[in-house]
């Protein structure tokens, strides 16, 4: 099924009836029991992001940690309140994951920090009902399902692009159709946060999950932001989402295998990394 597809269909249903209801008719799932897991999902997050808000974590390897406590305890010169919220909440997620905290894959380990922010962020915010929130997060989910069958939404197969590119396309989608229900803003509110990580590559330093993982959370979280408010604003891709889901698997698919997922190129192949990793091996051996 094809954005463009379930965008027709919605035209007589809202957008997150249509996910459902296509859920039903592709897997047999019943879309009550499914809205339900979903929830139960969303409240993970939202249970998670209460609960790390800030943490000074510091995880096993010490590549990364206290980033959320650094910046939850800084008076943002330049954004406001949402972003500020949303990045806190992002960098708390993602060094939860790499501390072994409780966390929801959205749609990877890896980009785990996306939704929680601008989720999150939402519920303190705009003090929404929980259907609100999770019709919200149902379209976020159906971007993700569109990408997952169109591309991939593996690290290992089409790069960071694929993890971080994809949950920043869903947070946006499903961070429009709060404000706007309409599944035309929702696709290009994720076709421009997708477009804008072309080609990002996936270069964990040591293979682990912190460097560049985290912080890179906390940058796209505002991205997502801000491809929603674009969005919303009236301007459109000129490359509809589905071409973009494409782009983006082909883009992947021609990534040298040192740029996924292998810590062998990019950033983890840097001297100060190898450095860095000879450190924890000689910690541990």
């Amino acid at each position: 099924m094809t954005w463009k597809e379930i965008s027709e269909m919605s035209k007589n249903m809202e957008l997150h009836e249509v996910i459902l209801t296509l859920e039903m008719l592709e897997n047999g799932d019943d879309p009550v029991n499914l809205k339900n897991m979903l929830g139960d999902i969303l409240k993970v997050i939202l249970e998670e992001s209460e609960k790390q808000y800030g943490k000074k974590q510091k995880t096993l390897t010490g590549l990364t940690g206290e980033n959320a406590f650094k910046f939850r305890n800084y008076s943002p010169k330049l954004m406001g309140e949402f972003n500020y919220i949303a990045t806190t909440t992002a960098l708390s997620i993602a060094e939860s994951n790499a501390s072994m905290g409780r966390i929801a894959a959205c749609p990877t380990a890896g980009s785990s920090g996306i939704i929680p922010g601008v989720y999150y962020s939402l519920y303190k915010l705009f003090n929404p009902s929980f259907e609100e929130l999770l019709n919200s997060f149902i379209v976020s989910g159906g971007v993700g399902n569109v990408i997952a069958k169109k591309a991939t939404l593996s690290g290992a197969a089409g790069g960071c692009q694929a993890e971080i590119g994809a949950a920043a396309a869903m947070a946006a989608a499903g961070l429009s159709y709060f404000f706007i229900k309409s599944a035309d803003v929702a696709g290009n509110a994720a076709a421009l946060a997708l477009k804008s990580l072309m080609g990002l590559v996936c270069d964990p330093v040591g293979g682990f999950v912190e460097v560049p993982c985290v912080k890179r959370n906390g940058n796209i979280v505002n991205l997502a932001i801000s491809s929603a408010e674009l969005a919303m604003s009236g301007i459109k891709s000129v490359i509809p989402l589905d071409e973009v889901i494409d782009a983006m698997y082909k883009v992947g698919k021609s990534l040298p295998e040192s740029l996924r997922e292998t810590g062998e190129g990019g950033i983890a192949a840097t001297p100060t990394a190898r450095k860095l990793i000879d450190n924890i091996k000689n910690k541990l051996f």
